[in-house]
């Protein structure tokens, strides 16, 4: 057999962990990897460059070094479509064909609220968090404003662990400031019980973290539009000089224009081994895609790392004729930090785990910050 032209779309979580399982077990395989940009952000870390913990240098990795090492060769690229049943990939820059084809270009958020340009979005990368910070420090007084919103077609397509962490995180930081009399914090969302798929008890312990600290809730009402002047929900309005809010999730927007399946709500639809359904060796890891799993299946870089390493094992057994296989483990886990302490939460299909805000639990989402970037650079 020829050596296999092997392409990855995407430069994040799951693209980088592609690419070093693909040269563990397939040395010899051609890379082909298509992305905008040859750089890495490690968007975990976004939620501490508001208050100052960092700074948006320090989470950009170029990738240069990194493709040389596992010899990769980068196409700056956009993608706008994917056609002939995932062997043709169309780009700004061109047409590129390939045996095999792994989608990593992750989601992108759903914008269609009236004012959504007065609410800033943290995970949009490190442009937004400096503004967020900006904004804050120039808040003399007023009222802060933070929620995340959901895909109604696709409930898990959600991202609301940061914005619980950011809103934690600004509280204590404020404190510390001896800013927080000065400014009030409100929390806002659909639900009556938002991050749900973190598990009950994690649930109930994050409510509970926010009457502890003195944040105003605003839950079961679903917000209608943003203003200068705040947020307008279902059971009436929310006055804020700062609007920060996690809209939900979909798919690429390329996907409109290529011939792959798509979910409801607007993902790549795959099956339990990360399979794009109906194609031959086109696989999806991260938040582009959508499985089959529980519910509260994660959008999150670990569950985007585990699908990668599926993706990768069953990729290289089609190009060798062999049935797919692998299954990327249903996972959550994370640490819902706030500033100088962090609370763990662990959920399985089997178990669901939640550990108090401790001290210790901030330094270890340090440590894992910088043991992953370490990987990378």
């Amino acid at each position: 057999m020829t050596t296999p032209e092997i392409c990855i779309l995407g430069a994040g979580f799951a693209a980088l962990t592609a690419v070093r399982e693909l040269r563990e077990h397939a040395p010899d395989a051609r890379i082909t990897l298509i992305a905008p940009h040859a750089e890495f952000i490690y968007l975990p870390s976004l939620i501490w460059i508001p208050t100052g913990l960092r700074r948006g240098e320090q989470l950009r990795v170029p990738l240069g070094p990194f493709f040389a090492r596992h010899e990769v060769r980068h196409v700056p690229a956009s993608v706008t479509a994917v056609l002939d049943g995932g062997r043709r990939v169309v780009t700004d820059a061109g047409e590129y064909r390939n045996d095999a084809l792994l989608i990593a270009t992750g989601g992108r958020f759903i914008k269609k609220l009236p004012g959504i340009e007065h609410a800033l979005t943290l995970c949009e990368g490190i442009a937004a968090a400096e503004r967020i910070r900006e904004r804050v420090l120039a808040m003399p007084r007023g009222r802060i404003a933070v929620g995340f919103g959901a895909n109604p077609a696709e409930p898990s397509a959600v991202r609301g662990g940061p914005m619980f962490e950011l809103l934690f995180g600004l509280e204590r930081w404020l404190r510390r400031q001896k800013r927080r009399e000065a400014i009030d914090l409100a929390f806002f969302n659909a639900a009556t019980e938002p991050g749900k798929r973190l598990g009950e008890k994690a649930v109930k312990a994050l409510v509970a973290q926010m009457h502890r600290r003195g944040i105003d809730t605003h839950l079961g009402h679903k917000p209608l539009s943003f203003s200068e002047h705040g947020v307008r929900t279902e059971g009436g309005d929310i006055d804020a000089e700062l609007i920060l809010f996690m809209p939900g999730l979909t798919g690429p927007a390329w996907l409109a224009d290529s011939d792959l399946p798509a979910s409801p709500g607007g993902f790549i639809q795959a099956d339990s081994h990360c399979a794009v359904e109906g194609r031959d060796a086109v696989f999806v890891a991260g938040d582009a895609g959508s499985y089959p799993g529980p519910d509260w299946l994660p959008k999150q870089a670990h569950m985007a790392d585990l699908q990668a390493r599926a993706a990768v094992h069953n990729l290289l057994a089609t190009l060798d004729g062999r049935p797919a296989t692998a299954t990327p483990k249903a996972e959550l886990i994370c640490i819902v930090d706030s500033y100088d302490s962090g609370m763990l939460v662990y959920r399985s299909p089997r178990r669901s785990l939640m550990l108090p805000p401790a001290r210790p639990l901030h330094w270890a989402k340090r440590y894992f910050e910088s043991h992953y970037l370490r990987a990378i650079r």
